[in-house]
């Protein structure tokens, strides 16, 4: 079965479904895209952004977002509620000796209100197997080398937890403001195939 052949026959099961349900009384006519439009206008790379750029300038909530990212990141006005049940955020921070990168080998799991939809790179089979297998190789394909004794660990996402990386924040930026540091800041660096 070709892939644009089961994508047909799940859209339409999804088409079949959506009407059920809209038949029932117990979704509006369109309200499933409505819903998701919403969901995706309010995830950008931006809102990751900001977190990490007050995660620099706040020792205190840098500390807090280690510790428990969900908490944390309702105090800059963010959360992870966006379907029936809060998704776990677990945030880890790159330092001299241990890089982050995160992961999705079962599917494409990601915090889409922190970083904005995925990706087609992050969702590839490809980045998928071989970043657990070869976590220094994908990285140099994305031209980001780093030294041998650095510790590279990788975060697998999953259906209830999603990760987040934080930077190690560039040299020379003390003078920064927040939303001046938060420009720095890229989506490929919040994932970890990029540094800042």
């Amino acid at each position: 079965m070709s892939d644009d052949h089961a994508s047909s026959l799940i859209s339409a099961e999804v088409r079949h479904v959506e009407a059920l349900l809209e038949s029932r009384g117990l979704l509006g006519a369109g309200e499933i895209d409505t819903r998701i439009d919403e969901f995706l206008a309010g995830g950008t790379p931006a809102n990751g952004a900001r977190i990490v750029a007050h995660a620099w300038t706040d020792p205190g909530f840098a500390a807090r977002l280690l510790a428990d990212a969900n908490e944390a990141i309702r105090e800059v006005g963010l959360s992870m509620a966006g379907g029936l049940q809060e998704q776990r955020l677990k945030v880890v921070a790159n330092t001299a000796e241990e890089h982050n990168v995160v992961v999705c080998t079962l599917c494409s799991c990601y915090p889409i209100a922190l970083l904005g939809p995925s990706p087609s790179w992050y969702k590839s089979e490809a980045y998928r197997s071989r970043v657990v297998r070869d976590p220094r190789g994908v990285l140099a394909e994305f031209g980001l080398e780093l030294p041998a004794a650095t510790r590279i660990s990788v975060w697998d996402a999953s259906a209830e937890s999603r990760y987040m990386v934080v930077p190690r924040r560039p040299a020379g930026t003390d003078g920064l403001t927040e939303p001046e540091l938060a420009g720095l800041v890229t989506r490929k660096g919040l994932i970890g195939t990029a540094a800042v």
